[in-house]
């Protein structure tokens, strides 16, 4: 080793802690103050889970949690209510003309609808005012709702 560049090794060196408790190691520094020691640690004194409780890291992970909990409860509502038979027809957008035919003829909700539907593409066609453009465009849209349309590929002239 060369002479003059290592610092001076103390094999006798004091380490103090907070709590007072105090002992002897080597070090580069002949005195060390530190603030948590093996005497007064919480994970050697078994005072861990008070300190988590205290910091209250657990309640918030519990909160995330159920906060999480909720929003996929929330969304598997909203997936639920958007296919829903029960949505009315008013909601779909496709127009004050369409709908109003629909709502002539009873049919006032998607279930209504899909059960017309079911009966043939020329059961709905023989509803006053409403014609293929407006059948295609809602088909269209249930579709993009996520709904399954019934007998798609029956087609009719």
């Amino acid at each position: 080793m060369k002479k003059g560049i290592h610092p001076t090794y103390y094999p006798d060196a004091k380490v103090t802690c907070a709590c007072g408790n105090t002992w002897t190691t080597g070090s580069t520094r002949k005195e060390i103050r530190t603030e948590v020691c093996s005497k007064c640690h919480p994970f050697f004194t078994g005072q861990q889970q008070r300190l988590l409780d205290m910091e209250g890291q657990v309640d918030r992970f519990y909160k995330r949690v159920e906060a999480h909990k909720n929003f996929l409860a929330a969304q598997r509502n909203r997936d639920e209510s958007r296919t829903s038979p029960e949505r009315p027809i008013a909601e779909l957008a496709i127009g004050p003309r369409p709908t109003e035919a629909l709502s002539k003829a009873g049919i006032s909700t998607v279930g209504q609808f899909m059960t017309k539907l079911v009966e043939g593409e020329a059961a709905v066609l023989a509803i006053e005012g409403f014609g293929r453009k407006s059948l295609i465009d809602l088909k269209k849209k249930l579709r993009s709702l996520g709904y399954e349309i019934p007998g798609s590929e029956e087609t009719t002239e």
